[in-house]
């Protein structure tokens, strides 16, 4: 079996599904692929325990669709789109339900430490400032590169390939542009509102 293509064992699966030698053939291809996958979301997340739950789910992913797998791409090629897919669904999933943590325990005032709470939500009004001027400055493949490179910690390289950036700079063009873009609208920000900082 080690001979035989990727696709050539999927064609073996699909023809003797329910038997030992369709089994076979699945956990062989499976098995090229479960070291890098493995890997790759390790990459992705950082931690070893989450990386394993989400290689796991990408192969049950991955299995519970090979019938819409036609061939039209290799398979390393749609496998690897399965889980770049998952993952940064994952992530947006994650995003999402550390926002409604944040939601939820924002409904008390802050111990602010001796400092005024005018001050406090002074500074609260600027962050939600900031945050609205990334939104309307940056396009969205600007925002995901910086939360990904700044907030996540991922090389520019590692960011290329995740978001399958094909241009010559890859992440890092996406970067300079978005500091560039930001630069300006923080200077015409600022002339609006009479030169705060």
């Amino acid at each position: 079996m080690l001979q035989l293509s990727d696709e050539e064992l999927l064609a073996r699966y699909r023809a003797k599904r329910e038997s030992d030698a369709g089994a076979k053939c699945l956990e062989e291809l499976f098995g090229r692929y479960h070291a890098r996958v493995a890997t790759w979301c390790l990459r992705f997340t950082g931690d070893r325990e989450s990386a394993a739950d989400l290689a796991q789910d990408i192969f049950l992913r991955v299995y519970r669709n090979l019938e819409s797998f036609r061939g039209d791409a290799k398979f390393s090629t749609w496998l690897f789109t399965v889980a770049r897919n998952h993952c940064m669904n994952e992530r947006k999933a994650r995003a999402a339900r550390v926002e409604q943590i944040a939601d939820s325990v924002d409904y008390d005032l802050p111990d602010t430490g001796g400092v005024s709470i005018h001050s406090v939500l002074e500074q609260r009004e600027l962050q939600s400032s900031m945050r609205s001027l990334v939104d309307e400055t940056l396009d969205d493949t600007e925002k995901k590169v910086m939360v990904l490179h700044f907030s996540e910690e991922m090389t520019l390289d590692a960011i290329t390939r995740l978001l399958g950036l094909t241009n010559a700079s890859g992440a890092r063009a996406h970067v300079v542009s978005a500091k560039r873009k930001l630069a300006v609208a923080v200077q015409r920000w600022q002339a609006r509102n009479g030169g705060m900082r």
